[in-house]
């Protein structure tokens, strides 16, 4: 039997779930809307909150897993990657929160633990699969052999995923976070009504720089002609960009599965969250024969149940840290 407490603070969410013998019995995350004025995440702000909101949260988890710190047998944490003063705040915590009950310290990498949320309910997929991750910050092809034997055979050249929808989603002068906002407005559009020019990226990899400068060039010549032009089409406009660029995640995921004989194809992190990139790969699902897993909502975003699922996989195998460990803004995979 373990206990172990986890702790997730890579960015604006602070997060503490407990992961009992393999379970997830509390995943409580408090968000910080103060980022909403400034259109986007301000780290010193961020690294703030985390101060303010750790103790009540972690307080908050214990009540819902009905546990007492003192029947707790490890703490797990976010490691990295992420912003520095965001990790500190979740670092220092856990690493004094296991100092004073006198616990094992479990390190782990942010973007394994988006991947191993797949194993906090059933389904969960057999080794190995190919795992689609994006977000804000990574967009990666996963090959995933093991827990923690995982290669990265695609990636990002330049820009995220979730970068191109939250920079298209400022051009439509969206408000903060403007990701589901595009996905709100392109369930009303059509995503055949505007084109835009597509990255001609060579093996695995993705670029999507290429696409905002095409989105953001197009939309200043639709408004030289007509002032109103994201106005009177922003579902449209919101639809094409949203279909544009999961063709461009899920056409590079076709080739990886081709490539590697492999038919269970997995998706994580928050852009995982999108539902015309669910959609669109439950189709691919039904024409290509794949078994498909898809995170439940809540296990997309940030969280500290995928740190707890984490962390339970590396307490079975005994991968402890000691407590001069330090956050990492930057890990290798």
């Amino acid at each position: 039997m373990s206990v172990i407490l986890a702790i997730e603070s890579s960015c604006d969410e602070t997060s503490v779930a407990i992961c009992n013998n393999g379970k997830i019995t509390a995943n409580v995350i408090a968000n910080q809307t103060i980022h909403e004025n400034y259109g986007g995440v301000i780290p010193e702000l961020a690294s703030r909150v985390h101060q303010q909101n750790i103790v009540p949260v972690i307080q908050q988890a214990l009540i819902d897993a009905k546990v007492n710190k003192k029947e707790l047998d490890a703490v797990a944490f976010t490691r990295g990657p992420g912003l520095l003063g965001s990790l500190l705040v979740g670092v220092s915590f856990a690493k004094s929160f296991a100092l004073a009950l006198d616990l094992p310290l479990i390190s782990v990498n942010h973007m394994h633990a988006h991947i191993l949320a797949h194993f906090i309910d059933d389904p969960k997929p057999s080794f190995p699969f190919l795992c689609l991750t994006v977000s804000g910050g990574h967009t990666q092809i996963v090959l995933v052999k093991d827990y923690f034997d995982m290669e990265i055979v695609g990636e990002t050249l330049d820009d995220a995923a979730g970068e191109a929808f939250d920079k298209t989603a400022k051009i439509l002068n969206l408000p903060y976070p403007g990701g589901p906002l595009i996905d709100k407005h392109a369930k009303l559009g059509n995503p055949l009504a505007f084109k835009f020019g597509e990255p001609q990226i060579k093996d695995l990899n993705y670029s999507f720089s290429g696409l905002k400068t095409s989105i953001l060039y197009f939309i200043r010549k639709q408004e030289l002609e007509n002032p109103d032009f994201i106005i009177e089409n922003l579902d449209d406009i919101c639809a094409s960009v949203q279909h544009s660029i999961v063709y461009i995640l899920l056409n590079k995921v076709k080739k990886a599965a081709k490539q590697y004989g492999i038919k269970d194809i997995a998706i994580a992190g928050g852009v995982s969250a999108n539902s015309g990139l669910r959609a669109e790969l439950t189709r691919l699902a039904e024409e290509l024969d794949w078994k498909v897993y898809i995170p439940a909502f809540e296990y997309c975003t940030d969280n500290a149940a995928m740190i707890a699922i984490a962390g339970y996989h590396k307490y079975l195998k005994k991968d402890f840290v000691g407590q001069d460990v330090s956050p990492m803004s930057r890990m290798e995979f």
